[in-house]
């Protein structure tokens, strides 16, 4: 399983132990961690089922679910899913790679009404593994819901690459932008954050 990520917490759990930390000290110094987040619940209705593909340690979907959402939240590391869980109790954190991922044999079977990944989650996914990833995600969406994806641009994943994905996940282009905070899409940007729709 460890072939689809290059998640350097898999194989090193110091890296994960401070990464928690990073974002626990970040939280506790005030600093925005929220943004993301703050797009989501625009495109969400009001109590959405709301799928946190590559969670981390939760900040997102804790937000999320502070907001009254109904929050599942799911990462390759179980580090990352228990400091999630004890961070942000209000949330359901599972222990999935996106690449494989079937909630319903992990007791989710529920539809989303929206999924995003966020942070450097496709940076992390390996090449030949990125299609089939979006592809699960996007199962567990919905028709009509929404699929955010927020990434670094690169010759490794330009928008491009991430639409010719979306036929075969169902799912179509409904914006582009920049920046998480809808700055315009253009073509020299070095991040995209793309809001796609299930058909």
């Amino acid at each position: 399983m460890t072939g689809t990520t290059r998640w350097p917490g898999v194989e090193d759990p110091d890296h994960s132990r401070w990464y928690i930390e990073r974002f626990r000290t970040m939280a506790q110094e005030g600093v925005d961690l929220q943004g993301e987040a703050r797009l989501v619940d625009v495109l969400a209705p009001r109590s959405a089922r709301l799928l946190d593909a590559g969670c981390g340690p939760g900040r997102h979907g804790g937000y999320l679910a502070s907001l009254g959402h109904r929050v599942v939240g799911v990462d390759i590391d179980p580090a990352l899913v228990q400091a999630a869980a004890e961070d942000y109790p209000d949330a359901t954190w599972l222990v999935s790679d996106l690449v494989h991922l079937d909630l319903v044999k992990l007791g989710e079977p529920e539809p989303f009404d929206g999924a995003y990944i966020a942070g450097n989650v496709m940076d992390f996914i390996t090449e030949e593994h990125r299609a089939r990833a979006v592809e699960r995600v996007a199962a567990h969406v919905r028709e009509g819901g929404f699929v955010v994806i927020g990434c670094r641009v690169s010759e490794g994943f330009t928008p491009a690459d991430l639409d010719a994905l979306c036929p075969a996940a169902e799912l179509f282009l409904e914006h582009r932008f920049a920046t998480w905070d809808l700055r315009p899409w253009h073509e020299d940007a070095d991040f995209a954050v793309s809001v796609l729709r299930r058909r």
